[in-house]
């Protein structure tokens, strides 16, 4: 397995289709409002930049970090296929999304996830890196349905 982590331009249908899925399984878990995973147009936005690791050119996992503020960024569309969990591929993403924004100057980093058991997996790298729970953030309103976490960067 050769995976290649790189900004996306969105374009490869594969992309939309990770996406999609990702949509879906937001909403096996939680009813529409409390859904905030964005779709492919949603992340055609200058504020966000876009990743994914590509197996062989397969779209293989995905994630973006939003810009917001001066200082403040948003982790979004973190998304694996079932088939490649536990290979890495969602810290790979995730370190990407870290190192931008250490260079773009943000001073944290926050990220909005499901409560539901099948968020466990995520909850638990987010913790690895550091994030700790807090209050809702932006535009987001508590939700029993929603995990929002905040980075400190340095």
């Amino acid at each position: 397995m050769t995976i290649v982590i790189a900004i996306d331009d969105l374009s490869d249908h594969g992309v939309s289709e990770l996406l999609a899925e990702h949509q879906t399984s937001m909403n096996q878990y939680s009813p529409a409002e409390s859904n905030h995973a964005l779709d492919a147009s949603e992340l055609h936005n200058s504020a966000i930049t876009f990743w994914s690791a590509r197996d062989n050119n397969r779209v293989a996992a995905c994630g973006a970090l939003k810009i917001f503020g001066s200082d403040s960024g948003e982790i979004k569309s973190m998304k694996t296929r079932p088939e490649y969990l536990k290979r890495g591929l969602a810290s790979g993403i995730l370190d990407q999304i870290l190192a931008q924004a250490v260079k773009s100057n943000l001073k944290q980093l926050y990220l909005e996830t499901g409560s539901h058991e099948s968020f466990k997996p995520a909850t638990a790298l987010y913790e690895k890196y550091g994030f700790i729970e807090c209050a809702p953030f932006g535009d987001y309103k508590p939700d029993p349905y929603s995990l929002f976490y905040k980075l400190i960067l340095n």
